[in-house]
């Protein structure tokens, strides 16, 4: 079993065992975000769903209004006109065959990767490489699509895929720890906010069963997900 260190023991010791309000509990984040390197902001959110059953998955995109804090890497495969459309737009890599070849050969210096749908048939042979590091294209996270330059745009500015893991957890960065508090708990209500806006058809029962944030190397920290659902926006704002 790992120890923990001293400074985590010291941390945790601040964090009481009861579901914080939203607003506290993104304070005491702050506050437990010690380490030497700039910390992310993270939410882990249990769902009563059971993911072996494809009516009960949950795979979604979220835009963050503060955006993530990181700069996002954006790769296009493309065909064509589409190839020079997507460096126009401000893609980092852009390319066609050649690039799924650099891929294969073991390229991955991009954070996203978007293709074309025409283009799909080819980028599937990547899937073993690329599905394990959640980079594969799919139209769900919006990363197959022809409007390059909207799904570009939107990636740079804070647009985040996530999906619920086989025992139906939520783990997502929403931004840097060391953002206003308030600008954190807009995008906490944003993602809440998508999380019940993409229920899974086949989700029965309670839906949210706990809600979790921490810094990238802090303690966990308990959410009252209902005070945070309950919340408006111009609340939040």
């Amino acid at each position: 079993m790992k120890l923990k260190s001293r400074r985590f023991r010291e941390l945790q010791a601040k964090v009481e065992e009861r579901a914080y309000a939203p607003l506290d509990a993104l304070n005491l984040l702050k506050e437990t975000a010690t380490a030497k390197f700039p910390e992310s902001a993270e939410a882990h959110i249990r769902l009563g769903i059971d993911p072996k059953y494809t009516d009960q998955q949950l795979r979604t995109t979220v835009v963050l209004p503060k955006g993530t804090g990181q700069q996002i890497r954006v790769a296009v495969i493309a065909r064509g006109e589409k190839v020079a459309e997507a460096r126009a737009a401000g893609a980092d890599v852009a390319g066609s065959d050649e690039l799924i070849d650099e891929i294969q050969g073991g390229r991955l210096d991009f954070d996203k990767l978007i293709a074309t749908p025409d283009i799909m048939p080819k980028v599937a042979k990547l899937g073993k490489l690329l599905g394990p590091k959640g980079l594969m294209p799919s139209p769900k996270g919006g990363t197959v699509t022809f409007d390059l330059a909207g799904a570009i745009n939107e990636f740079k500015a804070g647009k985040l895929e996530y999906r619920a893991d086989r025992t139906g957890i939520v783990h997502i960065l929403f931004g840097k720890a060391a953002f206003p508090t308030d600008d954190l708990l807009l995008n906490l209500k944003a993602l809440q906010e998508s999380v019940d806006r993409n229920r899974p058809a086949g989700a029965k029962g309670r839906y949210w069963r706990s809600l979790f944030v921490s810094a990238t190397m802090g303690p966990a920290i308990e959410v009252d997900f209902n005070a945070l659902r309950d919340l408006k926006l111009n609340e939040a704002a």
